[in-house]
């Protein structure tokens, strides 16, 4: 299904293990993370507040690898541009090599007739640094099939993340 509805693109129709694997696996895909990342440098700030986002909280960096620093946060997206049909929702959770080192990555769900780069929350719980690799595997979305289409998709909502190409901080 993945492939006839060009769900993922680019798509890997098996897992590659080279580096941290990604690439369809038995019930899910290991999605990548990007060379692209914001890193929250503005720690002398008092509060990170959803409904007014400071753009100068978050350094943007392009590089191979990042080191996300003792309780650190980054932002990143998805190698993966995604387009989800409207029978289905995705789950996703953090692949276990880096939960193992303190990391923890927080996508929400994708909606049905969501699309675009996924934006994902790299949180670092760990008292050391923690070494991201892009261009590897990140996290692993699972997919749910309903066995009906939604009443009300995203796109029918018009939701504020759809179609997103870049890193996309907190909108109101």
């Amino acid at each position: 299904m993945a492939r006839t509805a060009e769900m993922i693109r680019p798509f890997a129709p098996r897992q590659i293990r080279k580096g941290i694997s990604y690439g369809l696996s038995s019930y899910g895909y290991d999605m990548r993370v990007a060379d692209e990342f914001r890193i929250l440098t503005g720690v002398d700030r008092q509060v990170l507040d959803p409904k007014h986002p400071d753009p100068d909280a978050f350094t943007s960096v392009k590089a191979k690898s990042i080191l996300i620093p003792p309780h650190g946060l980054a932002l990143a997206r998805t190698v993966e541009y995604f387009k989800i049909p409207r029978n289905i929702l995705t789950i996703c959770v953090g692949k276990s090599t880096y939960a193992r080192c303190g990391l923890v990555v927080n996508v929400t769900p994708f909606e049905p007739e969501w699309e675009g780069f996924a934006t994902m929350a790299l949180s670092n719980t760990a008292p050391l640094p923690v070494r991201v690799y892009a261009g590897e595997g990140i996290a692993q979305l699972i997919f749910l099939e309903s066995d009906e289409e939604c009443e009300i998709s995203y796109a029918d909502k018009r939701g504020k993340y759809q179609a997103q190409k870049t890193i996309t901080p907190a909108k109101i």
